[in-house]
C-alpha cells in the first residue's frame, strides 16, 4: 500500500511538473559540463590511461570521477597529473558506507549495520555479496570513513572527494530492478530494513523511551526514520567540515530526488552540506521516460543548496543515441550544471558521434 501511495505522489508531481513546464521558461546553465564516472580495472597501466584521457577530451568530457577501489594513492596522483594535460579534472570516487573487502573494517564486525531481524551486514549481505554496509551509529565506523577521506585528501589537485553509497542499504529497490531478484517490495521487508545497530536502538530509547524493535511497525515511525536519516547527514556534514578546513571539496552520488531517496535508501541528501550532488537519474530502473530525468533534476536544483549534475545511465540509450542527447538537453533545460555519464567507457560509437556533434553547442 505504501508503495502505491508513493507512486501516486510521484505521478501527481510529474503532472504538476509537466503543467508548469508548459508555462515556464526553464533556466539554462551557461557553463554546462560533461562528466563521467570511471571504473578502472584491477590492472593499472599509465599508457592505457593516457590514451583513455585523450579520448575523453575528444568527447568533450571535462571532469572524471575515478573509482579508487583498485588504485593506490600514487596511481591516483599520476592520473590527476596526466588528466591535467588534457584539461580534465579528477574526482576521487569513494565507496563510503558500503565497504566490500575492506580489510580494516572486516576485523570489526561490530562496525557493521544491523537489520530488523538483528542480522549483521558483514555476515548476512542483502541482495548481493558486495553489499557490506557500515553503521553510521558506531563511532569506530564513522572514524574509519573519515580516515578513508583523509587518505584521499592527500592527493594534490583533486577536484573533490566524491562520496558514493553514502546511505543505508536499499530498503526498497527501484521498481524496474525488483524482478531481477524475484521480489515484489510493496512493503518494507525486515531483512532489508537496516539501521538497528544496538547503539542506535539504545540512543533512540534514551530519547523516546522505546526500543524500535518493541514497536509493532518501526518502519512507520517518523521519529525512528528521521533518527536514521540524521545519522548519515551528520556524518556527511562532519566530513564536509573536515575537508573544507583543508580547502578540499566534497561531492556526493545520490538517489534521484530527495523524497525518493528517503523512501528507498533513507538518504536525506537535501540536508547534505556538500559542494555538489550527482543524482543517479537512471530512468529505466524506475520504468520512467526521459521527461522524468528533467523532473528529478528540477527537484534537486530548486533546493538551491549545491550544484546538480544529472547522472545518466548510458546503456539505456544504446539503441537510440538521439535519446541520449534528449536526456542531456532535458537535464540542461531544468537547471543542471552538467551531466555525468555512467559511464563514458560504455558509450557505443554511435553515442560518441552524437556527443561530439553537440559538444560545441552544449558543453
Amino acid at each position: 500500500m505504501k508503495k502505491i501511495v508513493n507512486l501516486l505522489i510521484i505521478t501527481i508531481l510529474m503532472v504538476q511538473f509537466s503543467a508548469k513546464a508548459q508555462h515556464t521558461e526553464h533556466k539554462k546553465v551557461k557553463n554546462f559540463s560533461l562528466k563521467s564516472w570511471i571504473s578502472p580495472g584491477e590492472d593499472y597501466n599509465s599508457l592505457d590511461w593516457k590514451e583513455k584521457l585523450k579520448n575523453y577530451h575528444k568527447l568533450g568530457i571535462s571532469e572524471i570521477l575515478v573509482e579508487v577501489k583498485h588504485l593506490n594513492i600514487d596511481q591516483l596522483q599520476e592520473i590527476v597529473f596526466m588528466a591535467k594535460k588534457e584539461r580534465i579534472r579528477v574526482h576521487a570516487w569513494m565507496w563510503t558506507m558500503n565497504r566490500p573487502g575492506d580489510t580494516i573494517a572486516n576485523k570489526h564486525p561490530e562496525w557493521y549495520s544491523v537489520n530488523r531481524e538483528g542480522k549483521n551486514s558483514l555476515e548476512n549481505r542483502p541482495y548481493v555479496d558486495h553489499y557490506q554496509w557500515l553503521s553510521p551509529f558506531h563511532p569506530g565506523a564513522r572514524e574509519h570513513v573519515k580516515d578513508n577521506v583523509k587518505r584521499l585528501m592527500k592527493v594534490k589537485g583533486l577536484a573533490s572527494v566524491h562520496l558514493d553509497f553514502v546511505r543505508f542499504n536499499d530498503v526498497i529497490l527501484p521498481v524496474g530492478i525488483q524482478p531481477k531478484y524475484n521480489l515484489v517490495q510493496d512493503h518494507e521487508m525486515p531483512e532489508y530494513d537496516f539501521g538497528y545497530h544496538p547503539l542506535a536502538r539504545q540512543k533512540f530509547k534514551s530519547l523516546f523511551g522505546i526500543d524500535p524493535l518493541d514497536m509493532e511497525h518501526p518502519e512507520m515511525s517518523d521519529e525512528w526514520n528521521q533518527f536514521r536519516y540524521n545519522a548519515i547527514v551528520s556524518l556527511v556534514n562532519e566530513i564536509v567540515e573536515m575537508a573544507h578546513q583543508k580547502k578540499m571539496k566534497i561531492t556526493a552520488a545520490v538517489f534521484p530526488f530527495p523524497e525518493l531517496a528517503r523512501h528507498l535508501v533513507r538518504q536525506d541528501w537535501a540536508n547534505f552540506n556538500v559542494d555538489a550532488v550527482y543524482p543517479m537519474l537512471y530512468n529505466q530502473f524506475y520504468n520512467q521516460g526521459i521527461e522524468w530525468i528533467g523532473f528529478a533534476t528540477a527537484e534537486g536544483v530548486k533546493l538551491n543548496r549545491f550544484s546538480v549534475y544529472s547522472g545518466i545511465f548510458v546503456p539505456t540509450f544504446k539503441e537510440k543515441p538521439e535519446d541520449l542527447i534528449r536526456a542531456i538537453r532535458t537535464a540542461r533545460e531544468n537547471g543542471a550544471s552538467g551531466v555525468t555519464l555512467f559511464t563514458a567507457d560504455m558509450l557505443t560509437q554511435a553515442q560518441k558521434e552524437a556527443l561530439i556533434s553537440i559538444s560545441k553547442e552544449i558543453f
